[in-house]
């Protein structure tokens, strides 16, 4: 994990490109797809491309352990799954580039250290703003929690439709994908998994 920031960091420091450098780049694609970048309805693309990025993966400046970096010890002798369910989140394919659009069902058993329950959804968004693939986004949200707050376990299941797959290829506009992934108590009790599964999928 520390030299996964490590090699991020020099990355960013020597590799970034210039914000005028992205905006060449999107004027080339424009150029490669047959556009006239400099026609009227696109002179401004480029910029507008280059701030959507930003947003779109302005994951990669922030640093999920610092999110629960704070936490509360005193508990009142909770002890039982806590579950944000339902998060939305938008994320982009690292194979394509195109939206992931999904939900995140995010639970742990804590072992003396609580947080923010937003946390657990911020959590999900900087890992989401980010080119990911799904299955990597959620053993990454698993490994954080396990690593910051040391809980007696954690279950993350995230269901998502991937445009690279309902826009393109095989379009099957319909089709929804599921990752899931569980840590200590989670992974060793079989009857802990079936009610988390329940208590996501209860309305």
């Amino acid at each position: 994990m520390a030299s996964e920031k490590i090699n991020q960091k020099e990355f960013d420091m020597n590799k970034r490109p210039s914000r005028e450098e992205a905006e060449d780049a999107v004027r080339t694609l424009l150029r490669w797809a047959g556009e006239d970048p400099k026609r009227e309805g696109l002179i401004e693309t480029p910029k507008r491309v280059a701030k959507a990025y930003e947003e779109f993966f302005s994951g990669y400046a922030l640093d999920p352990h610092k999110e629960l970096a704070k936490t509360f010890e005193d508990i009142q002798g909770f002890d039982d799954m806590v579950l944000v369910k339902d998060i939305e989140f938008v994320s982009h394919c690292e194979h394509h580039m195109v939206p992931i659009i999904g939900k995140a069902h995010v639970a742990y058993w804590p072992d003396e250290k609580v947080v923010g329950i937003s946390k657990l959804a911020r959590i999900v968004d900087i890992y989401a703003k980010r080119l990911v693939s799904q299955e990597t986004m959620t053993k990454q949200i698993v490994d954080t929690i396990d690593q910051a707050l040391k809980p007696k376990g954690v279950a993350v299941m995230i269901d998502a439709n991937h445009q690279c797959m309902s826009i393109r290829g095989v379009n099957k506009m319909l089709s929804s994908t599921t990752t899931a992934m569980f840590s200590g108590n989670f992974k060793s009790d079989l009857h802990l998994q079936r009610r988390y599964m329940d208590m996501v999928t209860y309305k």
